[in-house]
């Protein structure tokens, strides 16, 4: 009698010591990255549909480009302005307009050896008193004015024979340089309104049809990306200080009839209050950690997202 009563102690206290291990609760989940609309235009047309598995590149959906196109044709077009202005500006002046200003020179001395005769022509005659005192004066500013336009001829040729500055020549470098940013800014733009996919994934929703016009930023499509869904869980604080990363667990989703094998991949540092879907008992009032168990098995690659989940350490 008492060997039989020992048998059935430790038999229970082996179910206790196999059920002592909490369960933890949570759903099932894929990393998830959002594609954003880069402009407000319509859609013209859609390239895959949901649930279809796409690669890094592949096009999703095509976003109007019209009125971009006429924003990179203009800038294109000040771009090719700035890029005569600084051709312009290194090669110089013209032989014409070189050509040009030392007939300026020259006619400007011309004026001046004439003004120069016409002024000895008045002083000797003022000499003689045969003028008035005024039409000398007259006859000086006039060789004044002379020797002014030779000098102004003289600088107008030296500023072309010297060619232009290279402080212009600077300015003119920074003119192209921003015109440049611009039209490669707009070409990004452009290429941007092609949505494209930025890992391997499965397309999870496409929100937007052709003829929509979604708003700056709207997520146009949306992947699940990785190679196997992760379980997120919600660890009550109890068991928080014994796990690391890496422990091993054991996951029942719903609908499978079998444990899947996963590992803890993360846990957070801080508590957070538990969620209604985890509300069990006294655990109702504690805090827990929430964390991510990435699923091992290689057939659970077709679970979709949302499921629950019900985890347990591994013995």
């Amino acid at each position: 009698m008492n060997r039989a009563l020992s048998i059935l102690a430790i038999c229970l206290l082996a179910a206790c010591a196999k059920t002592s291990e909490p369960v933890v609760l949570g759903t099932l989940e894929w990393d998830r990255i959002s594609l954003p609309a880069e402009a407000s235009e319509p859609v013209l047309e859609l390239d895959v549909a949901e649930g279809a598995m796409v690669k890094a590149g592949d096009r999703l959906l095509r976003l109007d480009n019209r009125r971009l196109q006429a924003k990179l044709a203009q800038a294109e077009a000040e771009l090719a302005q700035a890029e005569a202005r600084l051709s312009e500006l290194a090669h110089g002046a013209r032989r014409e307009q070189l050509d040009a200003a030392r007939a300026a020179v020259a006619s400007a001395e011309a004026g001046r050896v004439e003004a120069q005769k016409q002024y000895a022509r008045q002083a000797d005659l003022a000499a003689k008193q045969l003028v008035a005192r005024s039409s000398l004066d007259v006859a000086r500013a006039s060789l004044d004015r002379s020797n002014a336009a030779v000098a102004s001829a003289h600088a107008q040729l030296d500023e072309l024979l010297h060619g232009t500055r290279s402080e212009q020549i600077a300015q003119a470098e920074a003119v192209v340089h921003a015109a440049q940013s611009a039209v490669e800014s707009l070409r990004l733009n452009m290429a941007m309104l092609d949505v494209r996919a930025t890992r391997d994934g499965r397309v999870d929703a496409m929100p937007f049809k052709p003829g929509d016009q979604p708003p700056l930023g709207a997520s146009v499509a949306s992947l699940l990306v990785g190679n196997a869904p992760y379980a997120r869980v919600f660890v009550p604080s109890a068991l928080r200080a014994s796990l690391r990363e890496g422990d091993k667990f054991l996951l029942r989703v719903k609908g499978i009839d079998h444990d899947l094998h996963a590992h803890l991949r993360s846990i957070a540092s801080e508590a957070s209050f538990t969620p209604y879907y985890a509300l069990t008992g006294d655990d109702a009032s504690r805090l827990v950690y929430r964390a991510e168990l990435l699923l091992d098995d290689t057939d659970a690659t077709h679970l979709p997202a949302g499921l629950p989940v019900e985890a347990r350490r591994a013995p």
